[in-house]
C-alpha cells in the first residue's frame, strides 16, 4: 500500500496503542499460570497477534472479554509441534526457551525479514540447560525439545536482550535453579521490564548489574490483572510531530514507565522542544529546533523518531548506536540515511556506531518504508515540513505495532 503524506500543522491529544512489548510479556507469563489471568487494554497490532498465537498453540485457552481485554487460562499443554512467530523478534527469542519447558519438539518457524535475523545466540546457552536444539544455520525455522533444566549457563547479549527476556520467564519453572552470566547487555531497560512483568506474576529473580541472573527453579507464576500501559515508542513518533510541527498531547504514557523509548523526552529537550510531563500524559510542543546529540545505544527503536526529530533541527545532530540497527526488519541505518537522502535531508552513518544528520527543508519524494513499521512513521512525521506531499511506498508495514497510526496522524490535522 502507498500513502501519501501531505505538510501540515497538528496540533490535538492522541492514545497509542498498548506496549507490544509489556503485552508479549505479560502474554507469555498468563500462559505459564496455571490459574485465570486478566489483561486489560490489549491492542492487536501484528505482533501481539503472533505472540497470541503462540500461547493458544501451546496450551493457553484464551476468551476476549471485551474488545481489549483478554481472559487467559494458562497451562502448558501444546495442541501443535509449530509456533508460528510471524515477523516478531521478539516473539521469536521469547518462545523458543517457553517451548523448551516442553518434552515434545517444538517447531518455531516465522516469514519475511524475520528469516534474516540471526537466533544463533540462542543455541549454546539452551543446549547448556539441557535442550535439544536443531538449528537451520543460525536462522528459522529452528526446533527445540526440553523439557529445559537449569543450571549454568553464559548468554552474549551484545545483539539483543530478548533472549535474555524468553529465558528469565521460562527458567523459574525449569527443575533446577539457574545463574545466567550475562556478556554485553544491551537494551537493559527491555529487561526492566521483563523483571516487573515476572514480579506482578509473583516471580523472584535476582541480578546484579545485568551481568549475572539468578534463577529459582521449581516456582510458580500466579494469576494475576495486568492492565498494559501505552506504547512509548509509538508515543515518539507522535511527540516528534508534536515538537516538529504543531503541538502533540500523548495519553496513557508515564515517564516513570521502565520503557526504554521515555528517553525520547531527553532528545526532544535537548532539541530544543516544550515538554510538559503530566501523571499520565506527555505534550510536545514546537519550538525553534536546534541539533543535539544523543546515545540510542539502549534504545534503538528511537532512531527513526530521531531522524525525523533530526531533519527539522538547525545544524548537525549526532546520534550514537547505529550497531544496533542491523538486524532490524531492515538495515535501520541505510534505511535512514537512504530514505532521508530522497527528502533532501543528508545523513552521513561514515563512522562507526554513528549517524549524523544536517538537518534543513525537506522535500517532496517517493520513499520506501523497507518493510519497517517504524521507518513508514518516520518518513510520515518528516513529510509533515515537506514543501510538497511525501509518497510512502510499503506503508502498510505500519500494522507490525501501530495499524491506526496514519488515521490518528489525519485525525490532528489542523
Amino acid at each position: 500500500m502507498d500513502k501519501t503524506v501531505p505538510p501540515g500543522r497538528v496540533k490535538g491529544t492522541l492514545t497509542p496503542p498498548c506496549s507490544k512489548s509489556y503485552a508479549q510479556r505479560a502474554l507469555a507469563a498468563a500462559l505459564l499460570s496455571e490459574e485465570v489471568s486478566v489483561l486489560r487494554n490489549i491492542e492487536f497490532c501484528d505482533d501481539t497477534r503472533s505472540a497470541l498465537q503462540c500461547i493458544e498453540t501451546l496450551g493457553a485457552r484464551v476468551r476476549r472479554v471485551d474488545p481489549t481485554s483478554l481472559s487467559i487460562e494458562g497451562g502448558l499443554s501444546p495442541k501443535g509441534c509449530v509456533l508460528n512467530v510471524g515477523e516478531s523478534g521478539l516473539s521469536t527469542r521469547l518462545f523458543t526457551p517457553v517451548a523448551s519447558l516442553c518434552p515434545t519438539p517444538v517447531t518455531i518457524e516465522g516469514r519475511g525479514s524475520l528469516l534474516r535475523r540471526p537466533m544463533q545466540m540462542m543455541f549454546e546457552p539452551l543446549r547448556r540447560l539441557g535442550v535439544r536444539v536443531r538449528d537451520n544455520g543460525g536462522f528459522l525455522p529452528i526446533e527445540v525439545c526440553g523439557p529445559i533444566q537449569g543450571g549454568e549457563a553464559e548468554v552474549d547479549g551484545s545483539v539483543s536482550s530478548q533472549f535474555i527476556t524468553g529465558l528469565l520467564l521460562a527458567l523459574p519453572l525449569a527443575r533446577r535453579d539457574t545463574s545466567l552470566h550475562v556478556r554485553g547487555a544491551v537494551s537493559t531497560p527491555y529487561l526492566d521490564m521483563t523483571l516487573d512483568t515476572a514480579a506482578r506474576f509473583g516471580i523472584e529473580i535476582s541480578q546484579r548489574d545485568y551481568e549475572e541472573f539468578y534463577i529459582p527453579g521449581r516456582q510458580r507464576y500466579r494469576s494475576t490483572y495486568f492492565s498494559i500501559e501505552g506504547d512509548w515508542s509509538a508515543a515518539a513518533m507522535l511527540l516528534v510531530a508534536g515538537a516538529t510541527a504543531g503541538e502533540v498531547t500523548v495519553r496513557n504514557v508515564s515517564m516513570l514507565s521502565k520503557q526504554a523509548d521515555t528517553a525520547i523526552c531527553t532528545a526532544l529537550v535537548r532539541a530544543g522542544a516544550a515538554v510538559i510531563n503530566e501523571e499520565d500524559s506527555v505534550t510536545a510542543l514546537h519550538r525553534p529546533l536546534r541539533a543535539f546529540e544523543f546515545d540510542a545505544t539502549n534504545c534503538p527503536d528511537l532512531f527513526p523518531a530521531l531522524a525525523a526529530l533530526a531533519a527539522a533541527a538547525d545544524g548537525v545532530s549526532v546520534i550514537r548506536g547505529t550497531s544496533r540497527l542491523e538486524y532490524k526488519e531492515c538495515n535501520r541505518s541505510e534505511a535512514i540515511r537512504e530514505e532521508y537522502a530522497k527528502l533532501g535531508i543528508e545523513v552521513d552513518t561514515s563512522e562507526e556506531d554513528l549517524m549524523k544528520i544536517r538537518g534543513g527543508k525537506v522535500r517532496a519524494a517517493r520513499t520506501q518504508s523497507h518493510g519497517d513499521h517504524r521507518m513508514a512513521m518516520s518518513l510520515a512525521v518528516a513529510a509533515l515540513r515537506s514543501d510538497e506531499a511525501v509518497e510512502i511506498e510499503g506503508a502498510e508495514s505500519v500494522a507490525k505495532s501501530y495499524p491506526g497510526f496514519f488515521g490518528d496522524l489525519e485525525h490532528i490535522r489542523v
